[in-house]
């Protein structure tokens, strides 16, 4: 009972904000997108994720009936922390009480609008009300906690004539206070709801955080992203699914590649793409001609794509300390050093590139920045 009045006096105390129509840029909290805060599997998950680097503590629980909320249920959010975001930037005042109809939101997210895809959002909404986070991201005191659930409450509304009306949903402060703050929310690109696979998704909003759109890339060890998933599979099965991503080249904007050190460390790098589909290059030759004449072909040109693409050595990616603690300095260096190894397969292979068995990432160029 206790319960129930806390949730009438919250809703009682909020202004009711009605979602905006209209098709507008899909945004993400960058919270959302750099932890483990969702299960990557359509298969109900029980056990929790727990998650912890330096400050950084994560727990998320879940309940047998429901099961854990999953990263397409997360599309709920994305299209609220869309809706938050356009109606402030138009001076409109938002709530986190939020009233929609389940077309706004499926269409928003790309979903169909059958019963069943109806009736799959409700299911999205209990999980996402069921879903229990305890978190020390963003609090003032180190080491303190706050715990919350993705959705306080949900119901359904209906007109005057007993129809249904739409869906009535409360967010948390937590999340409402990170949309909010314009540093904390990226644009992610729309393709990203095409997306199938629990993986290539976590994987896009990791790359779209943490590249953005930096021309040299990024990079990360494969352990470092296992852990980073909250993943329930090993890391070997891990490991051979994001190989596969890596072979599709799914992700919008972004091309994937497989480093590989001398050590044996799987490293994940990426750098975004033209729309044309090869990598951004921030060296333009002088002279080019801007006007290309008429029946002239495709601009890029694009290689036939490989089975598994590895690094070029022409590429200057920065280093992610988050999962690379070495510092720069000395990764510089040791680059530059290079090793027996390395020198042998120049040797063996004089401008040519040695077959994916004993392929090594190669020393960088000391124009390395």
């Amino acid at each position: 009972m206790a319960a129930r009045h806390h949730s009438l006096s919250e809703r009682g105390q909020l202004d009711l904000f009605r979602a905006l129509p209209g098709d507008f840029a899909p945004r993400d909290a960058q919270d959302l997108m750099a932890y483990p805060f969702f299960s990557l599997s359509k298969t109900p998950r029980v056990a929790p994720i727990d998650f912890r680097t330096g400050s950084i503590a994560i727990r998320v629980e879940a309940v047998p009936n429901h099961g854990m909320a999953t990263i397409w249920d997360a599309d709920i959010l994305i299209w609220a922390a869309s809706q938050i975001v356009e109606a402030r930037d138009a001076g409109i005042r938002t709530s986190r009480l939020m009233a929609a109809t389940p077309y706004e939101i499926l269409t928003f997210v790309g979903r169909g609008t059958s019963l069943r895809d109806y009736q799959r959002l409700k299911a999205a909404l209990d999980r996402l009300q069921s879903t229990t986070v305890s978190t020390t991201i963003r609090q003032p005191a180190e080491g303190r906690r706050h715990r919350f659930s993705w959705i306080n409450e949900w119901q359904e509304r209906a007109d005057r004539n007993g129809r249904p009306d739409g869906v009535d949903l409360i967010l948390p402060d937590w999340f409402y206070r990170a949309v909010l703050d314009d540093a904390l929310v990226l644009t992610i690109d729309r393709a990203y709801f095409g997306l199938t696979g629990g993986l290539e998704r976590w994987l896009y909003r990791l790359v779209r955080k943490h590249g953005g759109r930096q021309q040299d890339g990024w990079r990360f060890d494969f352990r470092h992203l296992h852990q980073k998933s909250g993943s329930l599979s090993p890391f070997k099965r891990f490991a051979f699914e994001l190989r596969d991503v890596i072979r599709r080249q799914p992700l919008p904007g972004y091309r994937l590649f497989v480093e590989v050190e001398v050590s044996g460390r799987l490293l994940l790098a990426f750098a975004p793409v033209a729309p044309c589909g090869q990598p951004v290059h921030s060296l333009v030759l002088s002279g080019t001609p801007t006007i290309v004449p008429s029946g002239t072909g495709a601009s890029c040109h694009q290689e036939p794509k490989q089975t598994l693409t590895h690094c070029s050595a022409s590429e200057n990616r920065a280093l992610n300390l988050e999962s690379n603690p070495e510092s720069n300095i000395e990764r510089r260096a040791s680059a530059f050093e290079g090793s027996p190894d390395q020198h042998r397969q120049e040797a063996k292979w004089p401008g040519k590139t040695p077959p994916d068995s004993v392929l090594q990432t190669p020393p960088r160029s000391r124009g390395h920045r």
